[in-house]
């Protein structure tokens, strides 16, 4: 059975142009993006409040990564893709209720992810009955009347699921867990299960916490900055700036990636003059073309090259103190690393000797390092062993728990590490349960719930019956995209919580609902008042965000009031939850994450402090580790090399420059050099020669696994581009299709994104597929 992609993004596709790629990323041309679409959607008023009020202290966050701020900030704290972001959610622009009647659930499942987010904000809700092909609106009383006696009749809750996006508040994050757990099941799968899953296991196990050991002043104070597996310039371009800022303070910085990324060229910083008018910065001081999935014998030959300078010098390459009083495993560490062969290294990794030896060069001289990492160390198969490995590298020479030093895990979604500090997870620890236990008067339940993987797997069988999904688009996000939408459209209710229209609003239930709700950026008034909610960033600093526009519609709800609203119509007289002063005052909520959540004492108080406040952070803090033994562990693991059968590539998939997670704002990728599409797959010219492929030619790209499926994606436009040798990339979440279910990562289950077997296969068709209708106004820039 063939297995192609559905529409995701596309444009016409036959119109698409390919033009040189970027050096540099941002300057004046990353102003005039974000700005253009902004005033042309939104007017010059809107734009204003809304630009200038972003990432404020008195101000809303932005909505798109999770990148810290500044203590000291500049009257324009926001990047191009936050500025699209804002756009995105502000606009003016509604869907009338007309629109239900004009277009069947059928035509919107022909439609890409595109055009879906262009027909604007969702402004009440609707309802699809069985057997029906047509939402219709509905009240907001007959909504949560219709949930309510379906989530009642199931025989067990553990038959439905309750999906979070990581855009979701603290407040609406602790509320919807809550709700949850009342109701009796711990299946909250999250987008965490899909990007950071790694991250959290390998640090969990090792440094006794899944969050990043450092500051945002660190990077400032930083001799050498290690970036893994990421592409700042477009996922989370204000990281920038303070990669500039150590690179002006003397630091260094080395690039580790398969595809070389502009903004790790040199940045053009716009509020500067030498970013406007000047060369702006270059970044990176050594780039490291890796092989996908070569990462991890990477990191081992360093540990093993300091190790080696340590025995040439004794006494002055390792931290010996360090190691001795705080960590746990070192002698079966050297021990291991001993054994590391560098031929195997340079088969892995596709580098030459020269390059790991400068790079461990410039480990050891550097006193304070802080490695950082992303998707592309996330989603491999061994993607938790390789964050363990960038521990032990670490901790070899005391770089945890010092400042400008540490272990920075960025997280890509705004709050996604907010949700999981206020119980998003399916794994909450006995001490948590047991809080809430004390503070509310039931007993959760302590059986582990399910992941988003297993997710769909028990929507394909039938086990779970309903799903409910605050904010995100799951069956786009999620791998093994026409399985995953089956197990969606094969499910008895599906229930979205959205500010606007994506593909999980077409792979639907036999019943769907949509519930319109806030956005950030929008003043939410209860009946105590103006209400602000809260966040955390990626490195534990919590923070309040206010609303500044006026609501698109006063028939919105906030995420409090819909999840208090729904916890009401489900649960009845049976909780012992005062639901109705949670949404009338959000403080509320706020005194009771204050009793339950580790490390948010006093919470009312200290988030309205300037700033917020900052989580504790025991390796951070005080070289504290909570691991079984009381010490960081320095852990043994056996290299895997990823193996690449003959005629086969290793792909990626990434974001362009015009998209935020599954959302896509246009179809241009300018950094990379392409315009006006987005089916290509970029391949390094040799590798192209040696498949008798050109630049220009259209191929088909298959999945290579051993199973009965066949996964596609057909007349894709071949890019020549200066990928690693062996590897190529694709878009996300077009390329979805082409990852198995089962292909996850060892101990986390986050799917394996970032090493795809394919292969290339001339196009029968030498030209693009066509686009589907254009009957809408493409987004400016």
């Amino acid at each position: 059975m063939a297995h192609d992609t559905p529409p995701v993004g596309s444009a016409d596709e036959s119109n698409i142009e390919v033009v040189k790629p970027r050096s540099w990323a941002a300057g004046v041309p990353g102003v005039l993006h974000s700005m253009e679409p902004a005033l042309k959607q939104l007017g010059v008023k809107r734009t204003g409040r809304s630009m200038l009020s972003l990432n404020q202290k008195d101000g809303f966050d932005c909505p798109s990564c999770a990148w810290p701020d500044p203590s000291h900030r500049s009257a324009f704290e926001f990047c191009e893709n936050g500025a699209k972001a804002v756009t995105w959610e502000a606009t003016p622009i509604t869907v009338d209720s007309e629109f239900w009647a004009e277009h069947p659930v059928s035509d919107l499942l022909g439609r890409s992810e595109y055009w879906l987010g262009m027909q604007g904000r969702l402004t009440e809700p609707v309802y699809k009955p069985a057997g029906d092909d047509h939402y219709h609106p509905v009240t907001w009383e007959e909504a949560f009347r219709i949930i309510a006696d379906k989530l009642n009749s199931l025989e067990s809750p553990n038959e439905s699921a309750f999906y979070t996006s990581g855009r979701t508040s603290n407040e609406a994050a602790f509320a919807y867990q809550l709700f949850v757990r009342n109701f009796g099941t711990n299946n909250l799968p999250d987008c965490s299960n899909m990007c950071h899953e790694s991250s959290g296991w390998a640090m969990g196990q090792t440094i006794g916490i899944g969050k990043a050991t450092i500051t945002y002043d660190d990077f400032a104070k930083a001799d050498l900055i290690i970036v893994m597996g990421q592409n700042p310039g477009t996922n989370h371009p204000r990281m920038l700036t303070a990669l500039e800022n150590c690179k002006r303070a003397g630091g260094n910085i080395v690039a580790v990636n398969p595809l070389p990324e502009a903004g790790l060229r040199r940045y053009k910083n716009p509020q500067h003059v030498r970013g406007v008018i000047g060369r702006g910065t270059d970044i990176a001081d050594q780039f490291i073309q890796v092989r996908s999935g070569g990462d991890m014998a990477l990191l081992q030959a360093v540990s093993k090259r300091v190790l080696a300078a340590e025995a040439k010098n004794p006494g002055t390459v390792l931290d010996h103190d360090f190691i001795n009083e705080y960590c746990h495993g070192f002698d079966d560490l050297a021990a291991h690393l001993e054994l590391v062969n560098d031929d195997v290294v340079l088969e892995a990794t596709g580098l030459r000797i020269e390059e790991i030896d400068e790079l461990a060069e410039r480990y050891i001289k550097a006193d304070r390092v802080i490695i950082t990492w992303a998707m592309g160390i996330t989603q491999q198969k061994k993607g938790v062993a390789t964050i363990k490995e960038i521990i032990n590298l670490l901790l070899l020479r005391g770089n945890i728990g010092k400042p400008g030093a540490g272990a920075s895990p960025i997280r890509g979604h705004s709050n996604v590490q907010g949700d999981r500090t206020m119980g998003i997870w399916e794994q909450m620890p006995p001490a948590f349960l047991d809080a809430l236990e004390e503070e509310f008067g039931f007993n959760p339940p302590r059986e582990h719930g399910i992941d988003a993987v297993e997710t769909i797997n028990q929507l394909t069988d039938g086990t779970i019956k309903v799903f409910m999904a605050m904010g995100g688009n799951l069956v786009a996000a999620i791998s093994d995209t026409i399985v995953a939408e089956k197990a969606m459209q094969g499910t008895e209710m599906t229930i979205q919580v959205s500010t606007k229209l994506n593909r999980s609003h077409a792979v639907v239930g036999a019943e769907a609902l949509i519930l319109p709700t806030m956005g950030r950026t929008e003043i939410d008034i209860q009946a105590s008042g103006k209400q602000f909610v809260s966040v955390e960033d990626t490195v534990c600093a919590v923070h309040g965000s206010w609303g500044k526009l006026e609501p698109i519609s006063h028939s919105l709800m906030s995420e409090v009031a819909i999840v208090t609203r729904l916890a009401r119509a489900v649960l009845g007289d049976s909780s012992p939850v005062d639901w109705a002063a949670m949404e009338a005052n959000y403080d509320v909520i706020r005194e009771h994450i204050s009793h339950v959540v580790d490390g948010c004492e006093d919470y009312n108080f200290r988030v309205r402090q300037e700033g917020g406040f900052v989580l504790p952070n025991g390796p951070r803090d005080s070289r504290t580790f909570h691991t079984p033994v009381g010490k960081a562990m320095m852990t043994v693991n056996d290299l895997e090399a990823l193996e690449r059968p003959e005629g086969t590539l290793i792909l990626q998939t990434l974001r362009s420059h015009d998209q935020f997670n599954t959302t896509i704002y246009g179809h241009n990728d300018r950094y990379r050099g392409i315009k006006k599409g987005r089916h290509v797959v970029f391949v390094n010219p040799e590798d192209l020669a040696e498949l008798g492929l050109t630049d220009g030619e259209f191929v088909d790209v298959t999945g290579e696994y051993k199973d009965d499926t066949e996964r596609v994606l057909r007349q894709y436009r071949v890019v020549s581009y200066p990928a690693a040798r062996g590897c190529a990339a694709a878009y996300y979440p077009e390329a979805n299709v082409l990852v198995p279910l089962t292909q996850m990562a060892e101990g986390s289950k986050t799917p394996v994104s970032k090493a795809v077997i394919v292969r290339l296969s001339r196009s029968a068709v030498q030209e693009a597929l066509p686009a589907e209708p254009r009957d809408w106004a493409p987004m400016p820039g």
